[in-house]
């Protein structure tokens, strides 16, 4: 589990295509606190650490990841938005993510907002009706609130230290990123018989 407050900004130092694909990548993490088998999510995904090393640690994708997510675009020299997963007592100052992506979202528009930068984009179906307004959702492993929806279309505001702490400084129209929902939305339509997925 995750809550989408990203802890690192890395870096893709390395891509291995084969059965599956490895990335190496770069971390101010101390392969000291990194176990082996561990989750790390990577600008969203939940991946599993395979290798490491004093400054970078690796990750295979499967071929299911890189069909739902952006790593398949992910090449040398990628930035990539980390969270090493959740502890007991740790703080939970985002909101509850599993690290499963449901879609890619497209940037439709960027604007200036006072020192904020207002990003819309437009939900995938069926996911567009787990999206409401004050919500949350994740973008690249990032927790942000949803400030409004218009049918599928919703805009998020990215403060300052958002841009200062993640990849969102970057991001501009036409943009991918992975969407993950909000889980209690998921559980509640599951309940009332009205799967997203």
């Amino acid at each position: 589990m995750f809550t989408g407050i990203v802890t690192d900004v890395g870096e893709v130092r390395a891509v291995e295509r084969r059965g599956d694909t490895r990335f190496a990548i770069a971390t101010r993490y101390p392969a000291s606190e990194i176990a082996i088998g561990a989750s790390i999510a990577c600008s969203g995904p939940c991946l599993t650490v395979t290798e490491k090393g004093e400054g970078w640690f690796a990750v295979d994708a499967s071929a299911e990841t890189l069909a739902r997510t952006t790593a398949a675009t992910w090449r040398e020299g990628t930035k990539l938005n980390l969270e090493r997963a959740l502890k007991i007592g740790d703080e939970l100052g985002g909101h509850l993510l599993t690290g499963h992506i449901d879609g890619v979202v497209t940037i439709e528009t960027r604007r200036v907002e006072g020192d904020s930068l207002r990003l819309t984009f437009r939900a995938p179906a069926p996911y567009d009706r787990a999206i409401t307004s004050k919500g949350a959702v994740a973008l690249d492993g990032v927790s942000l609130t949803v400030n409004e929806v218009e049918g599928a279309v919703f805009g998020v505001n990215i403060i300052p230290h958002t841009q200062r702490e993640t990849t969102l400084s970057a991001a501009r129209p036409g943009d991918r990123l992975n969407l993950e929902i909000d889980l209690i939305a998921r559980y509640l339509a599951r309940l009332l018989g009205k799967d997203i997925a």
